[in-house]
């Protein structure tokens, strides 16, 4: 029989357990040892049946064991003093409150995101974005940065993957209980559920609810459209992550950006949080924010929408993740008019301005289409990208938006992402480490270069753990290949051979990451046979694991896993090549410490930046990946290999073949005979030599914390100071800059640079010397304070290009009639060389965050 309603019934502990329950509720414990292993040792058996769920092991044991341990001094003792160790590091100061010393620093950040990737017991992620989420508020916390996280509870996660006999994916979706997982439901002061809503086409309406995370120090709210309010189709808008048609795409949008902010306007009237200053859109998913700030604005505060925008648009900040246009959420302009007019009209705010947010007006967009990404991008004050190369690439790609300027000019800067330490360095690991060096030797990977002899970790105890962790991965793959066997229809007859698969004394390669095209999870499929004749090599063997999702509607990359899984099916490779379905951070937390190197092969520059090889080098793995994301930057050399490309190669297939085969030459010639390298002790020093170099540089470099830091330092500071000088009653600051803007655009087209002149570079020219400039100018109606006449200069190409250059604004000189000035100025020539200048003008006011704000410029023709 069917039951007709489900619930949860939660376990009472005795008293002195009640610290338990606390411990359990705060998602510290995910990446806190002494925290797991005090829940470990409650049944160490049912924890690891229970994949390391603490609130689902509370609800599991029986009453005599909680009587039993209730009753054991020294335990209730222990857990105690983890609960006071909780207590100190929730109230504690720590970086933020302690060192960050600076009068601009905001008091909250609210940071929104589709995805976290927290723990496997919160399956709220699909990749990398969700990972990267989860470790930028996990050090937050660690850092004592007031963020508070913004999400979605999707009711079935992502989707749980199988495989069938043949080799296809298989998706399945698990309803997820709220009521079991380590969340708290926002509730009013007379314990209703506190709820958000927001207006939809058509007179409906969409009511959430919003739960509660603790990550640390930091709260994670996450909006659930599952109510009883809402109609069926209503309550599906959260039922799953990246799921259904571009309708409920935007709904789900809607809530996390809309109705996010509106669920920190509830957070902060129940919990007397202050306000964010500033608000953080990881990725253009959660865009909308900024149209429901301007609504508050406008019909809070009575201002008009270009003030609110301005006001918003001070403290906003944008990270892009994608390098490739495909990757942006794209929607209809005719669907977005739809969801901002009739019954879901703002008042004030016409829709015109809203599809203007996200417009693509520029030469090569597509007018039919409103993007996400450039919504983000309008409505904040500072940009990023996710690496080096990646911030490179984003400026190439929304060059139109700013088209006058150079690419390297358009404001996107970049911070490469990093890991959470804590969570991603194995146990085993950190305890080796800490066991001979402190933590500031740990922290600036000084340690890792000490010998023996220095008090260092010994050549042979790290050699060890290294082993210990390739074996927990063979253990651990085995039984997952038994087991998905076994859900593929084999009888256990057939399953023998799953006892040899994998060794843990041969050199072992990790990949695993989600799976569109461009990552190419085949490309070592490239040649079979060569493969296979490295996995199977009789003396230097090598073998691979491999893991990964492809979205359901992915059809080529979910073409890719079954070709993948085709040729690890083979007798003769099995035991040498394996594919472990439904990748996620409980896997990646044996799989990642567990590989010797990590493997990243993306078709360049495609890759935003990737962190997974990151949490390996954490481990002492090297990487051996394509010169793309984070490894472009911090490759030197020492520290892993790097996959030569054939970068120009216009033939996909044979750009694939030339790296595929760089890649079988460096394993087979370089990576393989180095791991097999052994001394009279079994151990190669060489090897291990590179991994100390990998832990002493890498190391400090991949935390995020450094992240963290970064983003608080360049990032959220500047624009917490922007957001307080245009905030305040009447927000005259905000009104005055948006007249201003307003005055100048309408203004713009009777701007010309009329004439330059210039002395000092007659004859021989020295290095030394000054070239004197002068530019005259017309202006129209603005005044000679409203722009910035610039020289540009610098080294050119024999087509006169600007390759690199500076800028120096020049001083006004003469004023005459009809608008025109006089502007000018010296250069001081200070390298040899072919030489060029040119002169522009652009706009000028102090609350703009640089000269590219508004987009305008005008560029001195020859």
């Amino acid at each position: 029989m069917r039951a007709i309603r489900r619930f949860t019934v939660r376990t009472v502990l005795p008293e002195p357990l009640a610290p338990l329950d606390t411990l359990a509720q705060n998602l510290r414990w995910s990446w806190h040892a002494p925290t797991r292993e005090l829940f470990a040792s409650l049944d160490r058996d049912l924890w690891r049946d229970l994949h390391g769920d603490p609130v689902a092991l509370l609800g599991a044991l029986g009453r005599q064991r909680l009587d039993a341990l209730a009753a054991d001094a020294e335990f209730v003792a222990r857990v105690n003093e983890v609960a006071e160790d909780l207590r100190r590091y929730l109230e504690e100061p720590r970086w933020y409150q302690a060192a960050y010393d600076s009068p601009d620093k905001p008091d909250a950040i609210a940071y929104f995101s589709a995805e976290f990737g927290i723990t496997a017991v919160l399956p709220q992620y699909s990749g990398g974005l969700g990972i990267l989420a989860g470790d930028h508020l996990k050090s937050a916390s660690d850092l004592g940065v007031p963020i508070i996280g913004v999400g979605l509870l999707y009711g079935a996660g992502y989707f749980r993957q199988s495989l069938t006999r043949d080799g296809w994916q298989h998706e399945t979706y698990p309803v997820l209980d709220p009521d079991n997982l380590p969340l708290s439901l926002l509730r009013e002061a007379d314990g209703t559920p506190a709820r958000v809503s927001l207006p939809l086409p058509g007179g409906h309406v969409l009511h959430a609810q919003v739960w509660r995370a603790d990550v640390g120090r930091v709260p994670l709210l996450l909006l659930d459209s599952n109510v009883t309010e809402n109609d069926d189709s209503v309550r599906r808008v959260t039922d799953r992550l990246y799921g259904g048609s571009a309708d409920h795409r935007l709904k789900q949008e809607l809530l996390l950006g809309m109705g996010g902010v509106k669920a920190l306007r509830l957070y902060a009237r129940l919990t007397g949080t202050p306000a964010p200053q500033v608000f953080h859109a990881n990725e253009g998913h959660a865009g909308f924010l900024g149209v429901e700030r301007v609504r508050e604005l406008v019909q809070g505060e009575g201002v008009d929408v270009d003030t609110a925008l301005e006001a918003v648009r001070a403290g906003t900040v944008f990270t892009t993740h994608t390098p490739v246009p495909a990757g942006i959420d794209r929607f209809g302009v005719d669907l977005i008019r739809e969801y901002f007019s009739g019954s879901a009209e703002i008042p004030g705010v016409p829709v015109e301005k809203i599809l203007a947010l996200g417009a693509e007006d520029y030469d090569g967009g597509n007018p039919a289409v409103f993007n996400m990404a450039v919504m983000g991008l309008r409505t904040a004050r500072l940009a990023n990208g996710v690496a080096q190369l990646h911030g490179k690439v984003s400026r190439g790609m929304f060059h139109s938006l700013w088209s006058g300027f150079d690419v390297s000019e358009v404001p996107i800067t970049s911070i490469t992402n990093g890991v959470h330490g804590p969570t991603w360095t194995d146990p085993l690991f950190a305890q080796l480490a800490a066991s001979h060096l402190d933590a500031e030797a740990i922290a600036s990977g000084a340690g890792w270069h000490l010998g023996e002899e220095d008090g260092g970790v010994p050549d042979a105890e790290l050699w060890a753990v290294r082993r210990q962790l390739r074996s927990n991965l063979v253990e651990s793959a085995r039984q997952r290949v038994r087991s998905s066997w076994t859900e593929r229809g084999a009888s256990p007859a057939e399953l023998g051979w799953v006892d040899d698969a994998l060794d843990p004394d041969v050199l072992t390669i990790g990949f695993a990451r989600r799976v569109p095209t461009y990552k190419r999870l085949t490309l070592m499929l490239s040649d079979p046979e060569r493969l296979r004749r490295l996995l199977t090599d009789p003396e230097r063997p090598i073998q691979i694991v491999v893991a990964g999702k492809s979205h359901p509607d992915d059809e080529q990359g979910v073409g890719l896993i079954q070709k993948l899984v085709q040729f690890a099916d083979a007798e003769g490779v099995r035991e040498r090549i394996v594919f472990l379905p439904n990748y996620d951070i409980e896997m990646a937390q044996t799989l990642m410490p567990g590989c010797d190197v990590w493997l990243n092969n993306p078709l360049r520059p495609l890759e935003a930046s990737g962190t997974s090889g990151m949490k390996c080098a954490l481990n002492g793995a090297l990487n051996l990946s394509i010169l793309d994301g984070w490894w472009d930057e911090w490759y030197d050399g020492n520290n892993g290999w790097a996959i030569p490309t054939a970068d120009g190669v216009e033939d996909q297939a044979r750009r694939d073949a030339l790296e595929a085969a760089a890649l079988y030459d460096l394993i087979e010639n370089t990576v393989a005979p180095r791991f097999y390298d052994r001394d009279a002790d079994g151990i190669p020093r060489r090897w291990i030599g590179m991994m100390r170099h990998t832990l002493a540089t890498l190391g400090p470099k991949v935390q995020a914390t450094r992240m963290v830091r970064e983003y608080v330092e360049r990032l959220y500071t500047p624009v917490a100071a922007s957001y307080r000088a245009l905030d305040g009653v009447g927000y005259v600051g905000a009104a005055e800059l948006a007249a201003w803007k307003r005055r100048v655009r309408e203004q713009w087209h009777a701007v010309r640079v009329d004439h330059v002149e210039s002395s000092g570079a007659e004859g021989t020219v020295s290095v030394g010397d000054a070239l004197n400039v002068h530019a005259y100018v017309t202006l129209g109606e603005l005044r000679p304070d409203d722009v910035e006449v610039q020289v540009v200069y610098g080294h050119v190409t024999e087509s006169d290009t600007l390759e690199t250059f500076s800028v120096r604004a020049l001083e006004l000189t003469d004023t005459y009639e009809g608008g025109r000035y006089a502007f000018g100025g010296d250069v001081v020539l200070e390298a040899s060389g072919a030489f060029g200048y040119s002169v522009r003008i652009v706009p000028r006011h102090a609350g703009l965050a640089g000269p590219t704000d508004l987009g305008l410029v005008v560029n001195a023709e020859q």
